[in-house]
This record gives structure tokens, sequence and C-alpha cells, in this order.
């Protein structure tokens, strides 16, 4: 049998099909106890609307790979932040066409800020690499995402936001 670890990693990101959810760092933790497993998941942010889509695909995986009693928790601290998308995660988004987020390293403890102020990194184009891009909306298919557009080869893309 397939470990439940094994199994859990390789669930795809509901809102953002060309990840796992170990690779954008959302799954934290699998314990198995014979055909008994518990998976603890942290959601991008606390209302997440892939939240129990996420849930209902672990469970389903699970089952499928022949653990008959899966439970699935989520934990929301410490706060989900773009440091947890694991280097491959990164590579797997700018070969998709969306400029993944830069590392932001450690932060200090309490609220994690709301800032609605365009960023101000440059964000290259993951078509050509151009640093001429600009915001076209703070907000794209899903809040953790804005919409961008490249002046070097005109095309419109996606940057998922560091948070």
């Amino acid at each position: 049998m397939v470990t439940a670890r094994a199994v859990a990693a390789a669930v795809l990101d509901p809102e953002l099909p060309v990840l796992t959810l170990a690779d954008l760092g959302v799954l934290r933790d699998v314990e198995e106890d014979g055909d008994r497993v518990v998976v603890t998941i942290t959601p991008t942010y606390t209302g997440c609307p892939a939240l129990d889509e996420m849930r209902a695909d672990l469970t389903r995986a699970l089952r499928a790979a022949g653990y008959a009693d899966v439970e699935v928790r989520t934990v929301l601290h410490p706060a989900w932040t773009t440091d947890w998308i694991s280097e491959d995660g990164l590579r797997k988004l700018a070969e998709h066409g969306i400029a993944p987020p830069s590392r932001i390293g450690p932060r200090a403890a309490g609220p994690v800020p709301l800032n609605l102020e365009p960023p101000a990194a440059v964000v290259r184009c993951p078509r050509c690499g151009s640093p001429r891009t600009s915001e076209l909306s703070r907000f794209g298919s899903t809040a953790c995402k804005a919409l961008r557009s490249c002046a070097d080869c005109r095309e419109p893309f996606e940057h998922v936001k560091e948070i």
C-alpha cells in the first residue's frame, strides 16, 4: 500500500491545479495508524473557498488508496505564507505562466497586515522574463493572485501575491 503521506501529497490544489497541496505548503501533517489517517492542512487564508474541496479531495484519494478512516483537520496557526510554497511549486507556477511570489522571510508575530497597495517588488513576466510588467488588477481569479501585463511580450499573466 502507498503511504498516506504520498497519497495526500499528490492531491492537486483545486484553485491552482498545477500544484499539489504539498507544493503549495497547505499540507502540514499526515499521521497514519493502521487504516486510520489524520491529515492536517492550513488553508492559504481563513475564508478560503476551496477548503471544503481540499478536504473532500484528500478524503476521496486516501479512501481510494485503501484507508477506511480518514479525518482532515484544519489548523490556522501559524498562518499560511507564500514562503511555504516549495521550490518545485515555484518552478511549476512559472512553467504554467503564473508569476511565483518572492520569498518574504520571517515576520513578526501577530496579525498578518492587509496591504491593498501595489507591490513594490519587480514581478518578472513568466513568459519572456521581462521586468517591465504592470498590475492590471490587484485581484485575479482568486484573492491570492493579481492580474498583470508584460510591456515587452504584451501577454497578460497572473501573479501569486506575497502573503
